[in-house]
């Protein structure tokens, strides 16, 4: 990888609704000798967007490119040591910026959920990227730092205390308040389409271990399905709905265990949920939640529904207000029992919109990570996750930012 770039990071798609909320966080904690710049299509857009920043965002380089024009994002990868992209769906958009930064020896980072992306970008990427050095992370946001790290310091605080290795393992969230970008929505209708369309490319979604290295050393189809319904759980003392969000975070857990030499345990088990506490209306409460799933998937199946539902749903470009944004939060328990029997649980929170003020914090630091940490980092490269990319240095980071990743022992 070159060293010798006239920059430290470029934020691509900084004009989005999540890559302004990015930039924000940058200009307030990058540190003073960081050399960053805001790249996206339109230089108009660019120009509001630094002059609404202020501050040392006046200095920072404005950089075109654009994901139809090779040339401009090989300008762009150059130039910089990392590029954090917003720019999405990504799996329409996402390949070319990836072909140029392992073209150009540049790390690369970004926000993607899109399962069908992260198995392209392995497939014609990881070697590639692995003989160069580079460190390619996806899910550097709410999807997938939560989830990735918290089973991470699950894994070590159980071998620092000789536990034996996970096995069960549940994320559960307890508390969330936030509301979904016109970009998210336009994410989850690019994979419906993908998977209406080709029974090869759904196989991949339903299968529990699609972003492993090796799927043939993993379990057969069908022993990790993500929950759908409702479910009773006696250990945790409550009822479960399904979480919108495991189909991708548990298949980059999944990933980062693999990656690791199956770390975690051969045995290691992992499922995400949404917790309702106990009692008859906690019953409710997560029927309802199922319930509301399967209505949105259905309406995003059904283009005559769908259309109904894009006049409610907000568009591209759009998000949660200011407000929205700051009263926003969540809270997170992962729960592991391990082979020697004990148990652990790890605490994950912040506060501000998961997807879009927590998720700027994890993104900016994910950059910033990358480009200024690196004899500290993990010595992996390829296409990486989270946890197998930044570990323990990034946990540090997003803790002085202000997000709780709290282990404890409970048995």
């Amino acid at each position: 990888m070159a060293t010798d770039r006239e920059l430290d990071v470029v934020l691509f798609g900084a004009t989005s609704f999540v890559g302004r909320l990015c930039a924000e966080y940058l200009v307030r904690a990058a540190p003073p000798q960081a050399r960053v710049a805001l790249a996206g299509r339109s230089p108009e857009r660019l120009r509001e967007l630094q002059t609404s920043l202020g501050g040392r965002a006046a200095e920072w380089p404005l950089l075109l490119a654009d994901t139809t024009d090779p040339r401009s994002l090989s300008e762009l990868a150059g130039v910089t040591r990392v590029l954090a992209t917003t720019v999405g769906p990504y799996r329409r958009y996402g390949l070319p910026v990836l072909e140029a930064c392992v073209s150009a020896g540049t790390h690369y980072a970004d926000l993607t959920g899109e399962v069908l992306f992260m198995r392209e970008a392995i497939d014609r990427f990881d070697a590639l990227a692995a003989d160069g050095g580079l460190r390619i992370v996806h899910g550097c946001g709410f999807d997938s730092i939560p989830s990735d790290l918290g089973v991470l310091l699950l894994h070590e605080a159980a071998t620092a205390d000789g536990s034996g290795q996970l096995e069960d393992t549940t994320l559960v969230v307890r508390a969330m308040k936030g509301g979904p970008s016109g970009g998210t929505i336009a994410s989850l209708e690019g994979t419906v389409d993908d998977a209406r369309s080709d029974p090869e490319l759904a196989r991949v979604l339903d299968d529990p271990y699609a972003l492993s290295p090796d799927r043939e050393a993993e379990p057969r189809l069908g022993s990790e399905q993500d929950l759908r319904g409702v479910q009773h759980d006696r250990e945790l003392g409550m009822w479960l709905g399904p979480f919108v969000m495991s189909a991708i975070n548990t298949r980059v857990v999944r990933r980062s265990n693999a990656l690791q030499g199956l770390a975690y345990g051969p045995r290691f088990r992992y499922r995400e949920v949404m917790g309702f506490g106990d009692g008859p209306l906690a019953a409710a409460q997560a029927g309802a939640l199922a319930g509301g799933v399967g209505a949105l998937e259905g309406g995003l199946s059904i283009k005559p529904l769908r259309g109904v539902l894009n006049r409610v749903l907000p568009s591209p470009g759009e998000g949660p207000s200011e407000r929205q944004r700051e009263h926003g939060f969540f809270r997170i328990e992962i729960h592991a029992r391990t082979s020697g029997g004990a148990r652990y649980l790890c605490r994950v929170a912040a506060q501000g919109d998961p997807g879009y003020k927590a998720t700027a914090v994890m993104f900016g630091e994910s950059g910033l990570c990358l480009a200024f940490d690196g004899e500290q980092l993990p010595r992996r490269a390829g296409v990486l996750t989270p946890a197998t990319a930044m570990g323990d240095v990034l946990v540090e980071r997003l803790r002085s930012a202000g997000l709780t990743f709290a282990v404890e022992r409970t048995s």
